[in-house]
């Protein structure tokens, strides 16, 4: 049986994407003893998502969810439709491609020369590395980060 995000994901694409919207990413994860459904939308070229956008697509899913019965998701959750946020995590290749060119934060699993954790401009997303140029004092260095030692890969705000 398919994973419930990734039900959800098939039966979300087409409805927000007749909505103008794109699903961005689809969460189901318990908190204490509720469990949530998030489902983040996107529409980066008309400047984001609204609080009607997200109420327009959360009526939408809510709908196509309970036609396919109880057999689709078991049990009681709550549906949360957001935008994924300024600083959204990078979960995909395709994601990780877009934001190539933008300030980005990175942490790791371990310490990579001495550093938990690096924030700069991604300037490729190779096979099996990031390359980031990060800001040392007043130059610019770029870096190549293995993907595997990657914990979190997320837009981030430049200061």
């Amino acid at each position: 049986m398919a994973k419930i995000t990734d039900q959800v994901s098939k039966l979300a694409q087409p409805i927000l994407a007749d909505l103008g919207f794109e699903l961005y990413d689809v969460e189901y994860v318990k908190e204490g003893k509720a469990w949530f459904l998030r489902v983040y939308i996107d529409k980066p070229e008309e400047g984001g998502i609204s609080l009607d956008d997200c109420v327009l697509a959360s009526e939408h899913l809510s709908q196509a969810i309970d036609q396919e019965g109880d057999d689709f998701i078991k049990g009681t959750y709550y549906l949360e439709v957001s935008s994924p946020g300024a600083e959204r995590p990078l979960k995909t290749e395709e994601q990780v491609n877009q934001a190539i060119g933008e300030w980005v934060y990175a942490s790791f699993y371990q310490a990579i020369d001495g550093e938990k954790d690096i924030q700069g401009r991604l300037l490729a997303n190779e096979e099996d590395h990031y390359i980031i140029e990060k800001k040392v004092k007043t130059r610019r260095q770029e870096v190549s980060v293995p993907k595997d030692k990657v914990s979190l890969l997320r837009l981030a705000i430049e200061f």
